[in-house]
């Protein structure tokens, strides 16, 4: 008897509950939107963008401050914020569409229509394909006019659940947010390094309390992108 494959019973539930009911051609739809937002992205080879971070989370040091985000082709990302910390996005945690979608191992399935702050979004569900890869499934909601991504919702191996709201400005022809939300259970989210949490003791339980069903944001504001002027790798 062959074993069970867990991720081919979350692709079959997954097509069963998004596909069922859907007309065919919502279902031949999606790998061309989906290849029309990569294609847009594509035209990023790297870049340094520059902004400002806000922490919203009540138990963790951090107050305003300036952050440079660098990103390299296929997926190498950093978050350097003033002062030298370091943020470095693991565990299936991506704060950018494009190393999500450069993967190119994923599965699409079409999830109907969504309006989101007004737009009439097409909803498109990725299950990885390798199993290698650090997160189990995500829903992209995108303009099909625009081929635009507005929100990622995005089940991780190690790190719980985060969704990903984005707006854009000035570098939207380049598939690239002006700001970016970033929501995630505080329970569920492994912290990176150079991250401190505030705590007023050294109780175990005390952490699990203060961290049970608390909800933390990130918001970055960029202000400035230099793109494809290349990036040494020694960067990451």
């Amino acid at each position: 008897m062959h074993p069970i494959n867990l991720k081919n019973i979350l692709l079959f539930c997954t097509i069963l509950a998004c596909g069922l009911g859907m007309p065919m051609q919502t279902m031949a739809q999606a790998d061309p939107l989906i290849e029309k937002v990569s294609q847009k992205l594509a035209q990023v080879n790297d870049y340094v963008a520059e902004g400002v971070m806000k922490t919203d989370v009540s138990f963790i040091k951090a107050s305003l401050g300036k952050v440079k985000v660098y990103f390299k082709k296929p997926n190498l990302l950093k978050v350097k914020k003033e002062g030298g910390i370091s943020l470095l996005p693991r565990g299936g945690v991506s704060l950018t569409i494009n190393t999500l979608l450069n993967t190119k191992q994923y599965t699409t399935i079409p999830s109907g229509t969504q309006v989101l702050n007004g737009k009439n979004l097409t909803v498109i569900k990725l299950i990885p394909t390798d199993d290698n890869l650090d997160w189990v499934i995500s829903t992209l909601w995108i303009d099909p006019v625009e081929a635009l991504v507005y929100k990622t919702a995005t089940t991780t191996k190690e790190n719980g659940s985060y969704e990903i709201n984005m707006q854009y400005g000035e570098y939207a022809k380049q598939g690239l947010a002006s700001k970016i939300i970033f929501s995630f259970n505080t329970k569920d989210y492994k912290l990176p390094n150079g991250i401190t949490l505030e705590f007023g003791d050294e109780d175990p339980t005390a952490k699990q309390k203060a961290l049970k069903n608390k909800k933390g944001t990130i918001e970055i504001t960029y202000s400035k992108y230099t793109i494809n002027k290349g990036i040494p790798n020694n960067i990451f």
